[in-house]
């Protein structure tokens, strides 16, 4: 199945890294992996798998592919721009599975804050005025690019009725 025509953002994100072993390599990326052995290693991932899945992070823009021996050929995968943006994703999901899915002695890892050195969270905070943000706060209008096909325009018409 492919959303690749559906007008709605959640969807084109899940055209890039919905399939999960793509999101698996983006974490491990952005916790400093880089080898194609590295990542099989880590994920216990099948090498053709991994083969298909990197590169189609690189064919989306996630991945750079950045080539460090020539004989034979081998590559690091770094993450583009676009890819480091899949940290506030891969985070929330993190943080879902700690509260919703941790084993009873706790979640299996914790974010320190380099700075002061203390565990912390990832919270939203509106841009503007600096007030954390809980979904109850927020309402959805239709953006600049929501057309008559979008998602949520065909939302509103289903809760207008």
């Amino acid at each position: 199945m492919s959303f690749s025509e559906m007008n709605c953002s959640v969807a084109q994100t899940l055209e890039v890294v919905g399939e999960w072993w793509s999101l698996l390599i983006v974490r491990d990326a952005l916790l400093g992996l880089s080898r194609f052995d590295d990542f099989q290693r880590h994920l216990g991932i099948s090498r053709n798998v991994l083969n298909d899945r990197l590169g189609r992070l690189v064919e989306q823009g996630v991945l750079e592919k950045v080539p460090y021996q020539e004989h034979p050929p081998r590559y690091d995968y770094r993450l583009t721009e676009k890819g480091r943006d899949l940290w506030e994703v891969v985070d929330a999901m993190r943080r879902w599975g700690d509260r919703w899915e941790a084993p009873d002695a706790g979640p299996p890892t914790d974010l320190v804050h380099r700075t002061c050195g203390h565990v912390t969270t990832v919270e939203p905070h509106c841009s503007e005025c600096g007030d954390l943000l809980e979904q109850r706060d927020l309402k959805l209008v239709a953006g600049a690019g929501a057309d008559e096909h979008s998602p949520f325009v065909e939302l509103l018409k289903l809760r207008r009725r």
